[in-house]
C-alpha cells in the first residue's frame, strides 16, 4: 500500500509530460502564476531567453527548423509567468513595424531563425525564416528582411503549395 503513492506520482508526471508535448499552449496557459521553476520542471529549459524593455523576461521555446512553432512563456518582475503563446502566427507577424524594428525585436518575438540566414544582394536584404502554419495546417514559411543597418524592411508568408515534407515522396 505504501508504495501506491509514488506510483501515482510517477503516473500523474508523465501525464503532465504527454500533455506539454501535446497541447504546450494549454498547459502552459494553466501555469499562469506559477514560478518559473514549474515551466522549466513541464518544458525544460528554454532555447533562447530576453530581457525585455518594460521589465519582462522572456523565455523561447523553439521548435524550428523543423517543427512550426515558436512558444514564448513571458515572466513578470517577480519571476512568475504572466503568459504562453505560440509567437508564429498571422496575428504576432503582423504586429510587425518595418522601418522600427530590428534584428533584435525579431529575435526577441520569435527568436533566432534556425533555418540558414540568406542574403540577397541584389536587394541588398538579408532575410530569416521561419516554419509555420496558416489556416489551420497549410505549411508556410514566414521571412523577415532587413536591411544592412540591421532594420527591418517587410515581412512575408509564403505559402508552401506541396504541403511540405508530408508530401514529398521518400
Amino acid at each position: 500500500m505504501q508504495y501506491r503513492l509514488p506510483v501515482w506520482m510517477g503516473i500523474a508526471a508523465v501525464v503532465l509530460a504527454a500533455c506539454a508535448s501535446l497541447q504546450p499552449v494549454e498547459t502552459g496557459q494553466k501555469l499562469i502564476g506559477g514560478p518559473q521553476s514549474t515551466v522549466r520542471d513541464t518544458f525544460g529549459a528554454p532555447t533562447e531567453t530576453y530581457q525585455l524593455a518594460n521589465g519582462t523576461q522572456r523565455w523561447i521555446y523553439s521548435k524550428q527548423p523543423y517543427g512550426f512553432e515558436v512558444y514564448a512563456a513571458d515572466f513578470d518582475a517577480s519571476g512568475k509567468l504572466a503568459s504562453f503563446r505560440q509567437m508564429l502566427t498571422e496575428k504576432e507577424i503582423y504586429e510587425a513595424r518595418p522601418g522600427v524594428w530590428t534584428k533584435r525585436d525579431i529575435a526577441e518575438r520569435f527568436g533566432m531563425p534556425r533555418e540558414p540566414v540568406q542574403y540577397y544582394s541584389l536587394m541588398k536584404r538579408e532575410a530569416w525564416s521561419y516554419r509555420m502554419y496558416v489556416a489551420g495546417y497549410q505549411p508556410a514559411h514566414f521571412s523577415a528582411y532587413f536591411d544592412d543597418a540591421g532594420v527591418l524592411d517587410r515581412t512575408m508568408i509564403i505559402v508552401d503549395s506541396r504541403g511540405g515534407d508530408r508530401s514529398r515522396a521518400k
